[in-house]
């Protein structure tokens, strides 16, 4: 399966704890019905034996469907359940360690929230960058300086690396527009389809915001 993050206009991130008594795999699999273009295994609450099991089965199940598993920031996760790549952040594991540890053919994609960031991240060899909190987030504790940062961050960001760019933090279907209209190639989202009475439905009027 090509992977290719330039395609990636919607990325789902797991996380059970908000999704309203359903299990990740509910959430995953109205996700695919939907269209989603990539989900990332997340799931920091659970112990990694059972992040492990739940892996395995979402492996299976983003496989059939033709859609990239990346997980979040555990390079040794994402190689026992054969993922197609890692998402670290800025105190993770260095990029060109992921890389090494990961091989050549799959993805590495990295957390930014300034220039500075991002192109040093660019040039460690990330593949992608996700970019934010762009309208603030709830999901994660994030410095007060990397919360709400906006679309024009993004223009900036987009502007000064080559690398395809993520937009996370707040975004929506009513938002979501903006994001990819600043130059970001998509937007990863939790809350929007996680907490959704209809999660399919959620991630179809994502994918329509996010169509330019």
């Amino acid at each position: 399966m090509a992977v290719d993050p330039s395609e990636w206009r919607t990325y789902l991130v797991t996380q059970e704890s908000i999704s309203t008594g359903r299990s990740t795999l509910e959430i995953v699999e109205a996700a695919l019905e939907g269209g989603i273009d990539v989900v990332q295994l997340r799931e920091k609450e659970m112990s990694a034996h059972d992040r492990y099991e739940l892996g395995r089965t979402l492996r299976d199940r983003t496989r059939a469907a033709g859609v990239p598993l990346i997980v979040n920031d555990r390079v040794d996760l994402a190689l026992a359940i054969d993922a197609d790549g890692v998402h670290v952040g800025q105190s993770d594991l260095p990029v060109p360690v992921a890389r090494e540890l990961l091989g050549s053919d799959r993805i590495v994609g990295c957390s930014a929230s300034t220039v500075a960031e991002a192109r040093r991240t660019e040039a460690d060899g990330a593949d992608y960058l996700g970019v934010g909190a762009v309208y603030g987030t709830s999901s994660k504790d994030v410095d007060p300086d990397e919360d709400g940062i906006g679309p024009q961050r993004i223009a900036t960001i987009t502007d000064a690396v080559s690398i395809p760019v993520v937009g996370i933090g707040g975004i929506t279907a009513e938002n979501a527009r903006a994001v990819r209209e600043a130059g970001a190639a998509g937007v990863a989202v939790i809350s929007e389809i996680t907490t959704a009475d209809d999660p399919k439905t959620a991630t179809e009027r994502l994918r329509r915001a996010c169509q330019l």
